[in-house]
């Protein structure tokens, strides 16, 4: 069974930067596409984005495009969220999830395509 451990959390002004790293302890990390949710309090847990298995393709809701940047480093088993512009709507805990096939496209992103999720990391923007 795959782990995943979120760190990078914090408090952060708005329009301030925090990055958050997701490693994996499971094999085959290179071959899975990696995706960020988000659970903001009362409201439904949503996608951020997500990376493809090689890295080469990203993908990202309309709400963080050109802010967030989500990257990969495969030889340490680590995706990143970049967030830059921080605002208070993006308070949440934030989850990294990894995608239930090897070598699977990025055509939709369905919570339950997702079987292997991390514990969650807070990121709180004041303003």
């Amino acid at each position: 069974q795959v782990q995943l451990v979120e760190s990078g959390g914090g408090v952060v002004q708005a329009g301030g930067s925090l990055r958050l790293s997701c490693i994996s302890s499971g094999r085959a990390f290179s071959v899975y596409v990696m995706a960020w949710f988000r659970q903001a309090p009362g409201k439904e847990r949503e996608l951020v984005g997500g990376i493809s298995w090689s890295g080469g393709r990203t993908y990202y809701a309309e709400s963080v495009k050109g802010r967030f940047t989500i990257s990969r480093d495969n030889a340490k088993n680590t995706v990143y969220l970049q967030m830059n512009s921080l605002k208070p709507e993006d308070t949440a805990v934030y989850y990294c999830a990894r995608r239930n096939s090897p070598y699977s496209d990025m055509l939709y992103w369905f919570e339950s395509d997702f079987g292997s999720w991390g514990q969650g990391t807070q990121v709180t923007v004041s303003s």
